[in-house]
Order: C-alpha cells, then structure tokens, then sequence
C-alpha cells in the first residue's frame, strides 16, 4: 500500500483533477489524501470572520462566489449526466449546510466544521470522477478515523484501529480516497490538525498502515538547495535524511509542513516529494539515511522577533533562564532560537501575538530589548562538530553581512544565523555561491 497527498493547486480546477487522477489509477492499492482546492480553505476562513461579525450579507457573498467555483468545476469535471446531476447536487447540500450559520449562532466550533467543507466537498468530487471513469475506488471520511487526543496529539492507536477497520469493509477497492486536515477532536467534534495539515495527515495514515512509501505531489519538484524564488539555479536534493528534511521544513522549506515527517520517521517509511505538474522529475526521497560530510541546503524563516533579556541577577545566578522560560510556556509562544551570556539571553519568535505581555512580564526582573523584522537563516547537512572548516566557509560568505545571533550545537544538522530581513536576498545568494 502507497499513500499519496495532492495538495490544494494540485487538484485546483477541473483538469488539475484529471490531471492527479491520470497519477494514481495504476491497479495497485493506495491511499488518496487530498486538500481542498486551492483558495477554499481562505474562503471559509473570510466566511468564518464575517459570522463572527455577525455580517451576514459579507457572508453569504463569499459563499455564493466560492459556490459558483465549485458548480464551474462540476461543469467541466463531468462528461455523463448522471455524475454531474450527483455532483451539483453535492454541492448545494454542502454550501446549503454553510449559509445555516447565517441564521444561528456562531462559535469556534461552527467555524471547525465549515473549514471542514473544503475537503469534504474536494474528495467527493473526486471520487465520483474515478467512478465516472471506472476506476475501483471509495470514499474513506476522515471523520470516521482521524482523531486527537486531550492534548491535540493525533491519537495513533485509535487512527490505526479505525482506519484498518474502514479498509476491511471495502476490500474488493484498490483506491480509497480520503481528506486530509480535518479531524475530530477527544471530544468528538469537528477538529484540524492546522494549516498545512494534509502532509501531517498522509504521514499519520502512511503509519498506520505500514506504507511502502508516502509521496507528498506538489507544484514543485521537490525540496531545493535553496529559495528558487531569490536565488538562480538552485537544484532539487535526491536524498534527505528524515532530520534534514523536518530542519528544513521548520526554518522556511514551504513544500513541506514541519510536522509532516515525524509519524514517517517513527515508522521508517520513506518519503518520497513529487510534482504534479512534473510527474517525471525525480523529486526529493527522505529516508532514515544519514549523509556523511555534506552541506544540504539553505532556507530562511521570516517574522522574526528578537528579545534581549539583560539582568544584573543573572551573573552566577540559578533560576533565571527558568524564569524567562516559564514567561514564554505561560503564553504557549514557542521560542526557535537562542543564545546566552554571562548578563544575558537572547531569543527569537515566530509568533507575537503576545508579545506586549511577555515584554512587560520579563521587565519584571530585566530589562528588554526587542527587534522586529528579523529572518533566521539555517544551514542545513552533517555538521557535527569534527567536520573541520564548515563554520568558515559559513562565516566567509556572510563577512559583509550583519549577524544578530548565531545559533549551533542543539542539532549536528543545522546551524542558524539571524539577520535583518533588508539582508535576507543577500545572505541566501551568498551562501549559495560558496557553498553549493
């Protein structure tokens, strides 16, 4: 058994689809992950803010257009009337249960089940179309296996239960198609596993079920050595470790959600990146191999902040790094990077929703130093520490650019540096000219 996630430009339109479906209608068995197409899910994101508001007419007009989307790709998906009539009406039905919010109230939960409807309404789509063609397949819901724990951890044993269970009872199919993202929680309620949340779910099920291999099909063929986006020539990695891969995918790598290979890496199943739009390009394999002596890429991670926390108190004093760690556990704000000395610490977030109060809390006890528009730029490859000479040719490319904080020795895989985002462009081609 393979399973195989497209993503939301891979099933985007009507001939994305039969372009995904040409993909996978080879006799042997998968397992189809889907998300909805592309621009859906930021639909029902507009759609959940203006019932929060209460405006139902900005409301309904979202819905109404995301509607005609959907009819639009019926109409040219399907050939025979029976499937198209099946379809349309699949489609209202789905819309139909969306505008009932507009008439009731509204909260966090409502919002889970209309972010669900993407993905609902995609994977049906889809299925039919197969059935169209002939091909053997069948819907498995998500719902119906995908859940989290108390503590929003996927529930593995539950999933593997649920999941063979499902299989069983359609032995005779050898595509079952499936939603990616969309969960139900410990309490049985509509969840997601958050955005980007269908590699994670491709992962989970690859474990579940033993997998041969997990493929993630994109519009990219697969992971580069660097941002193609600023840098030139940059080419795809043939093989990545699974602790490469999740470096990468964490500081910036967008082809891959960063909790995506963990389930695969427990499991040792390989993770194989493709291009739908390229099936023939090799792509990028990720397995548990170790690449000795090799620098493998560079990504940049945007939206950094940078706090400096400085204390008289901390000069031979014990407790203080916890002290500043409980401030950030207090407002659940992870922290990537940082660096201490004798009077201080620093580090970065990616998230400052609660910035003010951290801030505030820490000058309790400090005094504080916060930089905005900061990136962290990585560098990623076997480099533990008797590889001699990487750290120079690191510094040598970045000698003309400003460094806020360096970070290295919490991974043998990756080594951080922070810059200014005016220096992001600059510090990305510069290692690309030396090191690769």
């Amino acid at each position: 058994m393979k399973v195989l996630k497209f993503g939301g430009t891979s099933v985007g339109s009507a001939e994305r689809m039969k372009g995904v479906a040409s993909l996978v209608t080879s006799p042997d068995n998968k397992i189809i992950v889907l998300s909805a197409m592309a621009g859906t899910t930021n639909s029902l994101v507009e759609i959940a803010n203006y019932l929060y508001k209460k405006n139902y007419d900005g409301a309904n007009e979202v819905i109404n257009r995301l509607e005609k989307s959907y009819l639009d790709t019926v109409k040219d998906l399907f050939s025979e009337e029976e499937y198209r009539k099946k379809s349309v009406e699949l489609v209202k039905s789905h819309f139909d249960y969306i505008r009932s919010f507009t008439k009731d109230v509204f909260t966090v939960f409502e919002e889970k089940s209309i972010l669900a409807q993407g993905e609902l309404i995609t994977t049906a789509l889809f299925n039919f179309y197969l059935q169209e063609k002939g091909y053997n397949s069948v819907l498995l819901p998500a719902l119906d296996f995908m859940r989290t724990n108390k503590n929003n951890e996927p529930d593995t044993v539950y999933i593997r239960e649920n999941l063979q269970r499902l299989l069983k009872s359609a032995p005779n199919k050898h595509l079952y198609i499936t939603q990616g993202y969309i969960c139900r929680n410990a309490f049985g309620e509509v969840d997601n596993l958050q955005r980007g949340g269908s590699d994670y779910s491709a992962s989970l099920i690859g474990a579940a079920v033993d997998a041969v291999e997990i493929q993630i099909w994109t519009d990219i063929d697969g992971m580069h050595n660097n941002d193609p986006r600023y840098v030139e020539d940059t080419k795809s990695i043939a093989e990545l470790s699974f602790d490469e891969a999740a470096e990468l995918a964490y500081f910036g790598a967008k082809i891959l959600h960063p909790t995506s290979v963990l389930p695969a890496k427990l499991a040792n199943i390989p993770v194989r990146l493709l291009n739908t739009m390229d099936s023939k390009a090799p792509g990028t394999r990720i397995t548990s191999s170790q690449h000795k002596g090799r620098l493998t890429a560079v990504a940049a991670k945007d939206n950094i902040t940078a706090i400096k926390i400085k204390s008289g108190r901390m000069l031979l004093a014990y407790g203080f790094l916890r002290k500043v760690f409980e401030i950030f556990e207090s407002y659940k704000t992870p922290i990537d990077m940082i660096t201490t000395s004798e009077v201080g610490v620093s580090v970065t977030i990616d998230n400052d929703r609660h910035l003010e109060e951290i801030v505030d809390d820490l000058r309790k006890f400090s005094t504080v130093e916060v930089d905005r528009d900061q990136v962290i730029v990585c560098v990623v490859g076997d480099l533990v520490a008797e590889n001699n000479g990487y750290a120079n040719r690191i510094f040598e490319a970045l000698k003309d650019i400003p460094i806020r904080m360096i970070s290295y020795g919490g991974s043998e895989h990756n080594i951080s540096l922070l810059v200014h985002v005016k220096d992001k462009v600059k510090a990305l081609r510069a290692l690309s000219a030396k090191l690769f």
